[in-house]
């Protein structure tokens, strides 16, 4: 079957995640600059990082026959984005930064079609627990927190830390579905019905 439409993203986590919604899509390049301008609120930058991605999707397919989805997650703590991880030292000190606080996970998808394009958020309050040096130096050492926005992986042993979620997880993995659903639904394109409706996979 012919593919519904292209995620601008190397993310394993929203490719995963989009499959669980039984889409049909093709990776394209997305590669933008991603820092905040001075003064930029955290969700007004998501949303501007996720339409860029969008675009620049669109711009490297070379292709406008499939709508284009990007996508922009973001760990916010007192109004500032974390962002990745530089090296081991920085890494632990943002995991020490989070430890015993409540931040925010915000998650920007953007869908451009033709002339067509739109945005939608999600905010995510996540509560840690405490975090103490030595948990942070381990945590590190597994490797996972090296690529990850605000040095975690909720959906990983990064998810050892957190005591509380309020929103959506898997805003916090990477792609807000239901904003996602509510974004593909807007343009055509019924998630449900598409996914119900596809042929069986393989034969017992």
């Amino acid at each position: 079957m012919e593919n519904q439409l292209l995620l601008a993203s190397r993310s394993p986590r929203r490719q995963d995640l989009l499959r669980q919604l039984g889409l049909r899509f093709a990776l394209c390049a997305a590669d933008v600059l991603e820092q905040p301008r001075p003064g930029e609120a955290a969700t007004d930058y998501a949303c501007r990082m996720a339409l860029a991605k969008a675009h620049a999707g669109r711009q490297a397919s070379g292709t406008t026959m499939l709508p284009v989805l990007g996508a922009d997650t973001d760990v916010v703590l007192d109004g500032e984005v974390l962002g990745k991880p530089a090296d081991r030292d920085h890494g632990i000190a943002l995991l020490q930064r989070l430890s015993g606080r409540t931040h925010q996970v915000v998650s920007a998808v953007a869908l451009v079609d033709g002339a067509r394009q739109a945005v939608r958020l999600s905010v995510t309050e996540v509560c840690f627990g405490d975090i103490t040096p030595a948990m942070a130096q381990a945590y590190w050492a597994s490797g996972e927190p090296a690529d990850k926005a605000g040095g975690y992986a909720i959906q990983g042993l990064g998810a050892a830390f957190v005591r509380e979620i309020r929103g959506s997880y898997s805003g916090v993995v990477g792609l807000p579905l239901y904003e996602t659903c509510e974004l593909l639904r807007d343009f055509g394109i019924e998630v449900v019905a598409s996914a119900v409706s596809r042929p069986p996979s393989h034969t017992p």
